[in-house]
């Protein structure tokens, strides 16, 4: 039997335990030590033999070999994340919730942040497939990625988190679309019928589909915006100054707007303050997200809150369920409206 220093612990030197070993000290056979070992994590509901042999692996020191589990399963115990833009503090917590997932799951992660292009994307996905994970997260795909898919040499399941991209994968996100929904009914219940809108990249479905809910919205409440009210942008900060330039800086200005990031959101009041516009009297606003800094602007920011950790961790959930054979429906998760100052 291996040392055990006064707190029980294993103590340095020693070997690790047989899986026999586990097996006698919790009273079980060793297949059923075996079976029990193999799972990543303790599982709700398992039986006291089940209990005991965790707690026999715990008290003797048992360590699972990762590398040697790959060896019989032909697994990695791998995740690969593609991911763009990993400064962003949204695309951050949703790669935080993935990792955390996995962690929880016994794999690891191996990431991958290519700028936002597709050649890159698959440069990163080529690298990933070469290092043998064994299921891929996607989550900067460019709409429409059908083709970009089918064009890929990937034997491992693939699952898409944020961006949908209408690549027939299965898909974890926001109700990007309810969300635009959301921002339209907030701004018209609170009077607000002068409005326009800024819109994200086109090749980002997080940005299209908050667009379309937004104009969705004003549609059922009998509002058209004429096109010059409909501008797009960079997802950051500058792209929202430009865009906000463009909608507030002359005579004919809205009276209230949306934009599809809270980045954006945060260029649009830069633009208010330099041309002397209140917040809310002259200008309402909503954004999109409810990064950590909306709440804290000067005039706290209305946003929609997307749940980007639980996207992470979700997806990578999917993506295991894939890898072990289990079908995966895609998953729109809800979002909230949170009404501050701007409006």
């Amino acid at each position: 039997m291996p040392g055990q220093s006064s707190d029980g612990r294993p103590t340095r030197g020693v070997r690790a335990p047989t899986l026999k070993e586990i097996a006698e000290h919790a009273g079980v056979h060793v297949s059923t030590a075996s079976r029990v070992l193999r799972q990543p994590e303790p599982v709700d509901g398992w039986s006291p033999s089940a209990q005991r042999v965790r707690r026999a692996a715990e008290e003797l020191g048992y360590r699972r070999n990762v590398w040697a589990a790959s060896l019989r399963t032909r697994k990695t115990t791998t995740l690969g994340v593609v991911m763009t833009r990993l400064t962003d503090g949204v695309v951050a917590t949703t790669y935080q919730g993935i990792d955390e997932a996995a962690t929880r799951a016994g794999y690891s992660v191996l990431l991958a942040s290519p700028p936002d292009d597709a050649a890159a994307q698959r440069d990163a996905i080529e690298l990933l497939v070469g290092r043998r994970v064994d299921g891929l997260l996607l989550g900067g795909l460019h709409a429409p990625a059908a083709e970009f898919i089918e064009s890929l040499t990937v034997n491992v399941p693939m699952l898409t988190v944020t961006r949908h991209a209408d690549a027939g994968l299965p898909f974890v996100g926001g109700d990007d679309r309810g969300g635009g929904r959301l921002a339209a009914r907030h701004l018209i219940d609170r009077g607000y019928t002068d409005l326009a809108v800024i819109g994200g990249p086109a090749h980002a479905t997080t940005a299209t589909d908050r667009l379309t809910g937004f104009l969705d919205g004003l549609g059922e409440a009998g509002i058209e915006l004429p096109p010059n009210r409909i501008v797009t942008s960079a997802f950051d900060v500058d792209g929202g100054i430009a865009a906000g330039r463009q909608l507030l800086d002359g005579p004919d200005r809205p009276r209230a707007i949306f934009t599809v990031s809270d980045t954006i959101a945060i260029g649009v009041l830069g633009v208010a303050r330099d041309l002397g516009l209140q917040i809310p009297a002259d200008l309402a606003l909503v954004g999109y997200n409810d990064i950590p800094i909306a709440a804290q602007l000067p005039v706290p920011l209305t946003t929609v809150a997307s749940p980007a950790r639980r996207i992470g961790a979700t997806a990578a959930r999917g993506l295991l369920d894939l890898i072990e054979g289990r079908d995966v429906e895609s998953a729109f998760l809800p979002v909230e409206l949170m009404a501050r100052g701007t409006t």
